[in-house]
């Protein structure tokens, strides 16, 4: 049985050094770590701590990794709508689910994360919204060490599912129907988008709908980057509106933004946002937007974890949206 000992000897150092590379200490030189953690995987060293977790886990046991933005002002309740939808799914299949914040494994390397989730006797991940920056995230998953679902993002393979709605389609859809059914759509061929990260799978696709709905309605499109910020978005809004006919956003949060600056500018433009979250109820007007059931969502990934559990193979799974526009009276009825 390999031992802390046996890791030291191979890598060069300290017991003590492991130990802290182990319990991911901050004061570590990257490059101590990577002897350490290649000397690990070489060895295929098991901590005792992660070696009792596996003998006594529970089958089944899944980990919920969300991406919050803990410096936003206003709470983004699709994270707590995906919580609601795993934990009631999970807890009807008879599995375990814990929830882990991306701002837990920031900082950690793909082994890391690796022996994190072990040590929670982790057997299955649900992501949401990978972006291609998230390296670490990619080879945890790529190593086929656990069964994973994406929630808007790619990357399917015998071990990995990607759920996602068509976000191309819809952009296209719930833009076109807000121009037409607007009432400045006669002038309305200068468009501010407002789209959310650089190098998302969902901003893209969004981003690959409008600029189909441009060429063929021959628009003028100003894209900028809201990184899905309420604050950002009114920063956007004040500098660009006064010279664009129509503002379109990439999410609901980022149009109530947009129209929140643009009662402070005292000028009118038409708003569309994307998502249908309740909040949106409570802007004060109606806008368009597209809904999509982020409980259902997370069922769903829920539903797909235990099917990978099970033995079958990773798959790619389109799940629904609709055109809509919130009213105050559909939040609280």
């Amino acid at each position: 049985m390999v031992s802390i000992r046996d890791v030291a000897k191979e890598a060069g150092v300290s017991i003590s050094t492991v130990s802290k590379v182990l319990n991911n200490y901050p004061n570590v030189r990257d490059k101590t770590k990577e002897r350490v953690n290649k000397a690990i995987e070489r060895l295929g060293f098991v901590p005792n701590s992660i070696a009792s977790a596996l003998s006594s886990k529970r089958s089944g046991r899944v980990a919920l990794v969300l991406d919050v933005d803990r410096n936003a002002q206003a709470v983004d309740e699709i994270p707590m709508q995906y919580m609601i939808g795993a934990i009631n799914r999970a807890k009807e299949l008879g599995m375990d689910i814990i929830t882990v914040f991306t701002a837990m494994l920031s900082e950690m390397s793909a082994e890391e994360m690796t022996r994190y989730f072990q040590s929670q006797s982790i057997e299955g991940l649900i992501i949401c919204s990978l972006s291609a920056k998230d390296e670490a995230f990619r080879r945890l998953i790529q190593s086929g060490k656990f069964k994973s679902v994406l929630i808007n993002a790619l990357g399917v393979d015998e071990n990995t599912s990607s759920l996602h709605i068509d976000n191309q389609k819809a952009q296209y859809e719930v833009a076109k129907k807000f121009l037409l059914e607007s009432s400045a759509f006669c002038r309305a061929k200068r468009i501010l988008y407002i789209s959310g990260k650089k190098d998302g799978y969902v901003s893209e696709e969004r981003l690959k709908g409008m600029e189909r709905l441009a060429q063929e309605f021959g628009l003028t499109l100003l894209v900028r980057m809201g990184h899905f910020s309420e604050l950002e978005a009114r920063k956007l809004t004040m500098q660009y509106a006064a010279h664009r006919d129509a503002i379109i956003c990439a999410s609901d949060l980022m149009a109530i933004g947009a129209m929140k600056a643009l009662i402070d500018m005292d000028i009118y433009r038409p708003v569309c946002g994307f998502d249908g979250i309740n909040l949106m109820g409570y802007a004060g007007k109606q806008m368009h937007t597209v809904g999509q059931d982020f409980k259902k969502t997370a069922a769903c990934a829920v539903e797909e974890a235990a099917r990978l559990l099970g033995g079958e193979k990773g798959r790619e799974v389109v799940l629904p949206h609709k055109l809509m526009r919130i009213k105050y009276l559909d939040v609280i009825s």
